[in-house]
Protein backbone atom coordinates (compact mmCIF):
# COMPACT_ATOMS: atom_id res chain seq x y z
CA UNK A 1 0.00 0.00 0.00
CA UNK A 2 1.20 3.14 -0.72
CA UNK A 3 1.35 5.90 2.01
CA UNK A 4 0.22 8.93 -0.38
CA UNK A 5 -1.94 6.64 -3.41
CA UNK A 6 -4.65 4.74 -3.65
CA UNK A 7 -4.55 1.35 -1.71
CA UNK A 8 -3.48 -1.33 -4.18
CA UNK A 9 -6.19 -3.73 -5.93
CA UNK A 10 -4.82 -6.76 -4.02
CA UNK A 11 -5.53 -4.97 -0.60
CA UNK A 12 -9.28 -3.79 -1.48
CA UNK A 13 -9.90 -7.13 -2.35
CA UNK A 14 -10.72 -7.82 1.82
CA UNK A 15 -8.78 -10.98 2.08
CA UNK A 16 -7.37 -9.12 4.71
CA UNK A 17 -7.75 -12.59 6.23
CA UNK A 18 -4.54 -13.60 5.03
CA UNK A 19 -1.14 -13.04 3.93
CA UNK A 20 2.00 -11.02 5.18
CA UNK A 21 1.81 -8.28 2.59
CA UNK A 22 -1.61 -7.06 2.99
CA UNK A 23 -2.35 -3.74 4.46
CA UNK A 24 -3.85 -5.23 7.71
CA UNK A 25 -0.47 -6.71 8.00
CA UNK A 26 1.75 -3.32 7.60
CA UNK A 27 -0.63 -1.55 9.30
CA UNK A 28 -1.35 -4.19 12.13
CA UNK A 29 2.06 -2.48 13.82
CA UNK A 30 3.57 -2.90 17.24
CA UNK A 31 0.53 -1.72 19.85
CA UNK A 32 1.42 1.29 21.96
CA UNK A 33 1.72 1.57 26.03
CA UNK A 34 -0.99 3.25 28.24
CA UNK A 35 -1.56 5.36 31.00
CA UNK A 36 -4.48 3.51 32.33
CA UNK A 37 -3.71 0.98 34.89
CA UNK A 38 -5.01 -2.47 34.81
CA UNK A 39 -8.78 -2.80 35.51
CA UNK A 40 -10.22 -6.18 36.93
CA UNK A 41 -12.92 -6.31 39.58
CA UNK A 42 -12.18 -3.46 42.36
CA UNK A 43 -14.37 -4.27 45.39
CA UNK A 44 -13.75 -0.49 46.58
CA UNK A 45 -14.17 0.90 43.01
CA UNK A 46 -18.05 -0.72 42.89
CA UNK A 47 -18.88 0.70 45.83
CA UNK A 48 -18.54 4.19 44.78
CA UNK A 49 -20.91 6.63 44.11
CA UNK A 50 -20.48 6.23 40.61
CA UNK A 51 -20.54 2.40 40.37
CA UNK A 52 -23.85 3.01 42.42
CA UNK A 53 -24.75 5.23 39.34
CA UNK A 54 -23.64 2.89 36.70
CA UNK A 55 -25.73 -0.09 38.44
CA UNK A 56 -29.00 2.53 38.81
CA UNK A 57 -28.43 3.25 35.06
CA UNK A 58 -27.90 -0.52 33.63
CA UNK A 59 -31.42 -1.37 36.19
CA UNK A 60 -33.39 1.84 34.46
CA UNK A 61 -31.91 0.61 30.64
CA UNK A 62 -30.71 4.36 30.67
CA UNK A 63 -28.26 4.27 27.72
CA UNK A 64 -28.25 8.35 27.90
CA UNK A 65 -26.64 8.55 31.48
CA UNK A 66 -24.59 4.95 30.58
CA UNK A 67 -22.84 6.80 27.76
CA UNK A 68 -22.18 9.67 30.04
CA UNK A 69 -20.76 7.26 32.84
CA UNK A 70 -18.35 6.04 29.91
CA UNK A 71 -16.67 8.80 29.08
CA UNK A 72 -15.94 10.15 32.27
CA UNK A 73 -13.08 9.44 34.30
CA UNK A 74 -12.14 5.53 34.47
CA UNK A 75 -15.28 4.22 31.76
CA UNK A 76 -17.56 1.18 34.12
CA UNK A 77 -14.68 0.83 36.72
CA UNK A 78 -14.42 -3.19 36.57
CA UNK A 79 -14.98 -5.63 34.35
CA UNK A 80 -18.34 -6.48 37.05
CA UNK A 81 -19.91 -3.40 36.09
CA UNK A 82 -18.95 -4.15 32.47
CA UNK A 83 -20.72 -7.02 32.13
CA UNK A 84 -24.02 -5.33 33.31
CA UNK A 85 -23.47 -2.36 31.15
CA UNK A 86 -22.09 -3.09 27.47
CA UNK A 87 -25.17 -5.81 26.76
CA UNK A 88 -27.65 -2.83 27.88
CA UNK A 89 -25.43 -0.36 24.86
CA UNK A 90 -25.25 -3.38 22.48
CA UNK A 91 -28.97 -4.24 23.15
CA UNK A 92 -28.20 -7.36 23.88
CA UNK A 93 -28.87 -7.54 27.84
CA UNK A 94 -30.18 -10.82 29.40
CA UNK A 95 -33.41 -9.23 29.88
CA UNK A 96 -34.03 -9.44 26.15
CA UNK A 97 -31.92 -12.00 24.92
CA UNK A 98 -31.55 -11.95 21.46
CA UNK A 99 -33.91 -14.61 19.78
CA UNK A 100 -30.88 -15.98 17.42
CA UNK A 101 -28.63 -17.16 20.30
CA UNK A 102 -31.13 -18.59 22.65
CA UNK A 103 -29.35 -21.94 23.93
CA UNK A 104 -26.88 -21.71 21.15
CA UNK A 105 -29.23 -22.08 18.38
CA UNK A 106 -30.30 -19.86 15.48
CA UNK A 107 -33.47 -19.63 13.20
CA UNK A 108 -32.48 -20.58 9.78
CA UNK A 109 -34.80 -18.85 6.99
CA UNK A 110 -36.07 -19.92 3.70
CA UNK A 111 -33.98 -18.19 2.04
CA UNK A 112 -30.67 -19.45 3.67
CA UNK A 113 -30.18 -17.01 5.43
CA UNK A 114 -29.75 -16.52 9.21
CA UNK A 115 -32.45 -14.35 11.03
CA UNK A 116 -35.58 -13.65 13.24
CA UNK A 117 -38.44 -14.54 11.33
CA UNK A 118 -39.73 -16.57 8.60
CA UNK A 119 -38.29 -19.61 11.12
CA UNK A 120 -38.02 -23.20 8.48
CA UNK A 121 -40.00 -26.00 9.21
CA UNK A 122 -36.86 -27.53 10.14
CA UNK A 123 -36.98 -25.82 13.67
CA UNK A 124 -33.92 -24.24 15.60
CA UNK A 125 -30.38 -25.24 14.73
CA UNK A 126 -27.43 -25.27 17.32
CA UNK A 127 -24.48 -23.31 15.75
CA UNK A 128 -22.15 -26.71 15.54
CA UNK A 129 -24.65 -28.33 12.85
CA UNK A 130 -24.86 -25.35 10.79
CA UNK A 131 -22.40 -25.34 7.53
CA UNK A 132 -18.95 -24.16 7.76
CA UNK A 133 -18.18 -20.37 6.97
CA UNK A 134 -15.73 -20.15 3.98
CA UNK A 135 -13.18 -18.07 6.43
CA UNK A 136 -13.29 -20.45 9.39
CA UNK A 137 -9.05 -21.43 8.31
CA UNK A 138 -8.20 -18.23 8.63
CA UNK A 139 -10.10 -17.71 12.42
CA UNK A 140 -7.70 -20.43 13.15
CA UNK A 141 -4.87 -19.42 11.91
CA UNK A 142 -5.66 -15.74 13.88
CA UNK A 143 -6.93 -17.44 16.83
CA UNK A 144 -3.56 -19.53 17.11
CA UNK A 145 -1.75 -16.43 17.58
CA UNK A 146 -4.14 -14.44 19.94
CA UNK A 147 -3.87 -13.35 23.47
CA UNK A 148 -0.05 -12.26 22.84
CA UNK A 149 -0.73 -8.95 25.57
CA UNK A 150 -3.55 -10.09 27.51
CA UNK A 151 -4.63 -12.03 29.48
CA UNK A 152 -0.95 -11.46 31.66
CA UNK A 153 1.43 -15.16 30.29
CA UNK A 154 2.85 -14.73 33.49
CA UNK A 155 0.01 -15.80 35.35
CA UNK A 156 -1.80 -17.98 32.94
CA UNK A 157 -0.86 -21.19 32.25
CA UNK A 158 -0.79 -23.05 28.78
CA UNK A 159 -3.87 -25.16 29.95
CA UNK A 160 -5.94 -21.88 30.74
CA UNK A 161 -4.59 -20.37 27.46
CA UNK A 162 -5.61 -23.20 25.37
CA UNK A 163 -8.99 -22.91 26.66
CA UNK A 164 -9.37 -19.20 26.24
CA UNK A 165 -8.31 -20.03 22.46
CA UNK A 166 -10.80 -22.96 22.18
CA UNK A 167 -13.47 -20.40 23.72
CA UNK A 168 -11.86 -17.89 21.19
CA UNK A 169 -12.47 -19.86 17.98
CA UNK A 170 -15.99 -20.61 18.89
CA UNK A 171 -17.62 -17.16 19.31
CA UNK A 172 -15.97 -16.32 15.81
CA UNK A 173 -16.95 -19.92 14.12
CA UNK A 174 -21.02 -19.15 16.18
CA UNK A 175 -20.99 -15.50 14.90
CA UNK A 176 -19.84 -16.35 11.48
CA UNK A 177 -22.35 -19.88 11.43
CA UNK A 178 -25.18 -17.87 12.22
CA UNK A 179 -24.40 -15.30 10.29
CA UNK A 180 -23.00 -16.63 7.02
CA UNK A 181 -23.31 -13.25 5.24
CA UNK A 182 -20.63 -11.33 7.40
CA UNK A 183 -17.04 -11.86 6.06
CA UNK A 184 -14.17 -12.40 8.37
CA UNK A 185 -11.71 -9.91 8.61
CA UNK A 186 -8.30 -9.80 9.83
CA UNK A 187 -8.43 -8.24 13.04
CA UNK A 188 -12.11 -9.35 14.12
CA UNK A 189 -9.99 -11.88 16.78
CA UNK A 190 -8.52 -8.70 18.62
CA UNK A 191 -12.02 -7.32 19.31
CA UNK A 192 -13.70 -10.75 19.76
CA UNK A 193 -10.69 -11.16 22.29
CA UNK A 194 -12.05 -8.27 24.51
CA UNK A 195 -15.68 -9.16 24.74
CA UNK A 196 -14.26 -12.57 25.07
CA UNK A 197 -12.23 -11.65 28.42
CA UNK A 198 -15.06 -9.18 29.52
CA UNK A 199 -18.65 -10.95 29.26
CA UNK A 200 -19.87 -14.11 30.72
CA UNK A 201 -20.19 -16.97 28.45
CA UNK A 202 -23.72 -16.65 28.03
CA UNK A 203 -23.62 -12.93 27.09
CA UNK A 204 -20.55 -13.40 24.31
CA UNK A 205 -22.86 -14.98 21.58
CA UNK A 206 -25.55 -12.63 21.54
CA UNK A 207 -23.32 -9.25 22.35
CA UNK A 208 -21.03 -10.29 19.51
CA UNK A 209 -23.19 -10.99 16.58
CA UNK A 210 -24.75 -7.69 17.30
CA UNK A 211 -21.62 -5.91 17.31
CA UNK A 212 -20.74 -7.46 13.75
CA UNK A 213 -24.04 -7.19 12.36
CA UNK A 214 -25.26 -3.32 13.74
CA UNK A 215 -21.46 -1.61 14.72
CA UNK A 216 -18.87 -2.95 12.75
CA UNK A 217 -20.87 -4.24 9.82
CA UNK A 218 -18.58 -1.98 7.32
CA UNK A 219 -15.62 -4.21 7.63
CA UNK A 220 -17.38 -7.16 7.55
CA UNK A 221 -18.50 -6.51 3.66
CA UNK A 222 -16.83 -8.54 0.83
CA UNK A 223 -14.01 -6.08 0.26
CA UNK A 224 -12.51 -2.86 2.02
CA UNK A 225 -14.71 0.60 0.42
CA UNK A 226 -16.67 1.18 3.35
CA UNK A 227 -13.78 0.62 5.81
CA UNK A 228 -11.30 3.33 3.31
CA UNK A 229 -14.74 5.60 3.20
CA UNK A 230 -14.91 5.64 6.78
CA UNK A 231 -10.76 6.95 6.84
CA UNK A 232 -12.01 9.35 4.25
CA UNK A 233 -13.56 11.56 7.00
CA UNK A 234 -10.63 12.37 9.09
CA UNK A 235 -9.27 14.97 6.55
CA UNK A 236 -12.71 16.53 6.79
CA UNK A 237 -12.63 16.10 10.63
CA UNK A 238 -8.99 17.85 10.32
CA UNK A 239 -9.64 20.41 8.31
CA UNK A 240 -12.44 21.66 10.50
CA UNK A 241 -10.42 21.77 13.48
CA UNK A 242 -6.81 22.74 12.00
CA UNK A 243 -7.10 23.97 8.19
CA UNK A 244 -3.18 24.66 9.06
CA UNK A 245 -2.53 20.49 10.41
CA UNK A 246 -4.83 19.39 7.52
CA UNK A 247 -3.02 21.17 4.67
CA UNK A 248 0.25 19.73 5.87
CA UNK A 249 -1.07 16.50 5.42
CA UNK A 250 -2.57 17.15 1.91
CA UNK A 251 -0.47 14.31 0.35
CA UNK A 252 -0.94 11.88 2.93
CA UNK A 253 -3.90 9.84 2.36
CA UNK A 254 -5.83 8.38 5.90
CA UNK A 255 -4.55 5.16 5.44
CA UNK A 256 -2.36 5.13 8.75
CA UNK A 257 -5.81 4.84 10.69
CA UNK A 258 -6.96 1.48 8.76
CA UNK A 259 -5.29 -0.65 12.24
CA UNK A 260 -7.11 1.33 15.07
CA UNK A 261 -10.38 2.18 12.89
CA UNK A 262 -10.62 -1.40 11.61
CA UNK A 263 -9.81 -3.49 15.16
CA UNK A 264 -11.50 -1.08 17.35
CA UNK A 265 -7.55 -0.17 18.86
CA UNK A 266 -7.98 -3.59 20.08
CA UNK A 267 -4.68 -4.96 17.85
CA UNK A 268 -3.08 -1.40 18.98
CA UNK A 269 -3.37 -1.47 22.55
CA UNK A 270 -1.08 -3.99 24.56
CA UNK A 271 -2.94 -3.42 28.29
CA UNK A 272 -5.95 -5.31 29.08
CA UNK A 273 -7.29 -2.68 31.59
CA UNK A 274 -6.69 0.06 28.64
CA UNK A 275 -8.58 -1.53 25.82
CA UNK A 276 -11.64 -2.27 28.41
CA UNK A 277 -11.76 1.16 29.23
CA UNK A 278 -11.46 1.95 25.72
CA UNK A 279 -14.14 -0.19 24.85
CA UNK A 280 -16.74 1.43 27.67
CA UNK A 281 -16.40 4.78 25.41
CA UNK A 282 -16.40 3.43 22.01
CA UNK A 283 -19.38 0.97 23.38
CA UNK A 284 -21.15 3.77 24.49
CA UNK A 285 -20.45 6.10 21.67
CA UNK A 286 -21.77 5.72 17.99
CA UNK A 287 -19.74 3.70 16.11
CA UNK A 288 -18.05 7.17 13.71
CA UNK A 289 -16.58 8.28 17.29
CA UNK A 290 -13.96 5.71 16.83
CA UNK A 291 -12.88 7.65 13.37
CA UNK A 292 -12.66 11.04 15.29
CA UNK A 293 -10.72 9.30 17.89
CA UNK A 294 -7.77 8.52 15.76
CA UNK A 295 -8.66 12.52 14.44
CA UNK A 296 -8.37 13.42 17.89
CA UNK A 297 -4.98 11.60 18.29
CA UNK A 298 -3.53 13.71 15.01
CA UNK A 299 -4.88 16.89 16.08
CA UNK A 300 -2.38 16.37 19.56
CA UNK A 301 0.32 15.40 17.66
CA UNK A 302 0.53 18.64 15.68
CA UNK A 303 3.73 19.93 16.83
CA UNK A 304 5.56 15.96 15.84
CA UNK A 305 3.92 16.44 12.59
CA UNK A 306 4.97 19.84 11.64
CA UNK A 307 8.77 19.03 12.36
CA UNK A 308 8.67 16.56 9.22
CA UNK A 309 8.02 17.95 5.87
CA UNK A 310 4.32 17.84 3.92
CA UNK A 311 6.68 16.45 0.85
CA UNK A 312 7.74 13.44 2.69
CA UNK A 313 4.19 11.48 2.66
CA UNK A 314 5.96 8.16 4.07
CA UNK A 315 7.74 9.47 6.61
CA UNK A 316 4.42 10.96 7.93
CA UNK A 317 2.43 8.06 7.08
CA UNK A 318 5.02 6.20 9.27
CA UNK A 319 4.30 8.43 12.01
CA UNK A 320 0.71 8.41 12.14
CA UNK A 321 0.23 4.86 11.79
CA UNK A 322 1.68 3.80 15.41
CA UNK A 323 -0.02 5.10 18.11
CA UNK A 324 1.61 7.65 20.98
CA UNK A 325 3.59 6.19 23.42
CA UNK A 326 2.60 6.25 26.31
CA UNK A 327 -0.94 6.67 25.07
CA UNK A 328 -2.92 9.33 27.69
CA UNK A 329 -6.36 7.38 27.18
CA UNK A 330 -8.51 9.50 30.12
CA UNK A 331 -7.29 13.07 27.80
CA UNK A 332 -7.89 11.27 24.44
CA UNK A 333 -11.42 10.34 25.32
CA UNK A 334 -12.36 13.68 26.90
CA UNK A 335 -10.15 15.35 23.82
CA UNK A 336 -12.43 13.03 21.40
CA UNK A 337 -15.52 14.05 23.39
CA UNK A 338 -15.04 17.75 22.77
CA UNK A 339 -14.10 17.05 18.99
CA UNK A 340 -16.94 15.24 17.98
CA UNK A 341 -19.29 18.17 19.90
CA UNK A 342 -17.67 20.97 18.21
CA UNK A 343 -17.60 19.26 14.79
CA UNK A 344 -20.63 16.61 14.38
CA UNK A 345 -20.56 14.73 11.09
CA UNK A 346 -23.35 16.41 9.89
CA UNK A 347 -21.01 19.96 9.80
CA UNK A 348 -18.22 17.65 8.14
CA UNK A 349 -17.47 18.59 4.23
CA UNK A 350 -18.50 16.60 1.03
CA UNK A 351 -17.12 12.91 2.35
CA UNK A 352 -19.38 12.81 4.71
CA UNK A 353 -22.42 13.27 1.92
CA UNK A 354 -20.41 11.20 -0.71
CA UNK A 355 -18.69 8.89 0.65
CA UNK A 356 -20.64 7.00 3.76
CA UNK A 357 -23.42 5.08 2.32
CA UNK A 358 -26.78 5.45 3.77
CA UNK A 359 -26.68 1.87 5.01
CA UNK A 360 -22.99 2.45 6.57
CA UNK A 361 -23.16 1.98 10.46
CA UNK A 362 -22.01 5.10 10.55
CA UNK A 363 -25.37 6.44 9.61
CA UNK A 364 -28.07 3.53 10.69
CA UNK A 365 -26.34 3.21 14.24
CA UNK A 366 -25.88 7.23 14.42
CA UNK A 367 -27.74 7.21 17.72
CA UNK A 368 -26.89 4.27 19.99
CA UNK A 369 -30.25 4.24 21.54
CA UNK A 370 -32.01 3.29 17.89
CA UNK A 371 -28.92 0.67 17.29
CA UNK A 372 -29.86 -0.94 20.76
CA UNK A 373 -33.40 -1.02 19.30
CA UNK A 374 -32.83 -2.57 15.79
CA UNK A 375 -32.15 -6.32 15.24
CA UNK A 376 -30.04 -9.03 13.50
CA UNK A 377 -32.77 -9.14 10.50
CA UNK A 378 -32.34 -5.15 10.19
CA UNK A 379 -28.45 -5.37 10.24
CA UNK A 380 -28.75 -8.27 7.67
CA UNK A 381 -31.11 -5.60 5.78
CA UNK A 382 -28.59 -2.55 5.81
CA UNK A 383 -25.79 -5.75 4.72
CA UNK A 384 -27.23 -6.40 1.63
CA UNK A 385 -27.76 -3.27 0.93
CA UNK A 386 -24.26 -1.67 1.42
CA UNK A 387 -23.37 -5.10 -0.82
CA UNK A 388 -25.76 -3.87 -3.95
CA UNK A 389 -24.15 -0.36 -3.35
CA UNK A 390 -20.34 -1.92 -3.73
CA UNK A 391 -21.40 -4.49 -6.63
CA UNK A 392 -22.89 -1.46 -8.79
CA UNK A 393 -19.89 0.29 -8.01
CA UNK A 394 -18.18 -2.71 -9.17
CA UNK A 395 -19.96 -2.68 -12.92
CA UNK A 396 -19.08 0.81 -13.20
CA UNK A 397 -15.23 0.84 -12.35
CA UNK A 398 -15.44 -2.06 -14.97
CA UNK A 399 -17.63 -0.66 -17.18
CA UNK A 400 -15.47 2.72 -17.23
CA UNK A 401 -12.25 1.20 -17.88
CA UNK A 402 -13.88 -1.14 -20.65
CA UNK A 403 -14.95 2.03 -22.76
CA UNK A 404 -11.91 3.62 -21.83
CA UNK A 405 -10.02 1.05 -23.36
CA UNK A 406 -11.79 1.49 -26.63
CA UNK A 407 -11.59 5.18 -26.39
CA UNK A 408 -8.02 4.96 -26.06
CA UNK A 409 -7.48 2.71 -29.20
CA UNK A 410 -9.93 4.71 -31.53
CA UNK A 411 -8.28 8.10 -30.72
CA UNK A 412 -4.88 6.56 -31.93
CA UNK A 413 -6.39 5.05 -34.77
CA UNK A 414 -8.67 7.73 -35.90
CA UNK A 415 -6.77 10.39 -38.39
CA UNK A 416 -9.83 13.07 -39.01
CA UNK A 417 -11.64 15.15 -37.11
CA UNK A 418 -14.30 13.25 -38.82
CA UNK A 419 -13.76 10.11 -37.52
CA UNK A 420 -13.27 10.83 -34.41
CA UNK A 421 -16.28 12.01 -34.34
CA UNK A 422 -18.28 9.31 -34.99
CA UNK A 423 -16.34 6.98 -32.46
CA UNK A 424 -17.65 9.36 -29.62
CA UNK A 425 -20.97 8.83 -31.62
CA UNK A 426 -20.52 5.45 -30.71
CA UNK A 427 -19.00 5.61 -27.34
CA UNK A 428 -21.93 7.72 -26.14
CA UNK A 429 -24.46 5.19 -28.20
CA UNK A 430 -22.65 2.14 -25.82
CA UNK A 431 -23.42 4.61 -22.91
CA UNK A 432 -26.54 4.66 -23.74
CA UNK A 433 -27.37 1.08 -24.53
CA UNK A 434 -25.73 -0.16 -21.43
CA UNK A 435 -28.31 2.80 -19.65
CA UNK A 436 -31.49 1.12 -20.77
CA UNK A 437 -30.31 -2.71 -20.05
CA UNK A 438 -29.20 -1.65 -15.92
CA UNK A 439 -31.94 0.90 -15.79
CA UNK A 440 -29.46 3.54 -13.96
CA UNK A 441 -29.79 6.84 -13.70
CA UNK A 442 -27.72 8.62 -16.39
CA UNK A 443 -26.47 11.44 -14.40
CA UNK A 444 -24.86 8.87 -12.06
CA UNK A 445 -23.17 7.18 -14.88
CA UNK A 446 -22.21 10.14 -16.88
CA UNK A 447 -20.87 12.35 -13.64
CA UNK A 448 -18.80 8.94 -13.16
CA UNK A 449 -17.52 8.53 -16.61
CA UNK A 450 -16.47 11.86 -16.72
CA UNK A 451 -14.84 11.72 -13.15
CA UNK A 452 -13.03 8.66 -14.58
CA UNK A 453 -11.99 9.90 -18.11
CA UNK A 454 -10.58 13.32 -16.76
CA UNK A 455 -8.21 11.31 -14.12
CA UNK A 456 -6.86 9.40 -17.15
CA UNK A 457 -6.18 12.32 -19.64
Amino acid sequence: MSSHGEPDSDWNEKKLTGGTNSPASESMHTPAASTVPSQGNNEDQEKTPKALAILEACKGGNIEALTALAVSEGGFLSDDLRRHAWPILLGSSSSSPDPAHHNGTVPTTRNGLSGESEKDDAGDKHWRELPRHRDEDQVRLDVDRSFIYYPDPNDTSQADLDHKKTELSDLITETLRCYPFLCYFQGYHDICQVLLLVLDPAQRPSAMARLSALRIRDFMLPNLAPAVAQLRLIPDILGAADPALCAHLSQTEPFFALSGTLTMYAHDIQSYGAIARLFDALLAREPVFGVYMFARIVLDRRAELFDTPANEPEMLHSILSKLPQPLKLEELIRGTDALFAQHPPESLRAAWRRHISPASVLKTARDVRTCAAQSMLDGERFFMAQLRELQWAERKEIFARTVWGYAVAARKRARSPMVKGVLVAVLVGAVAVYLSKSKTQPGGIMTYLASFWSSKM
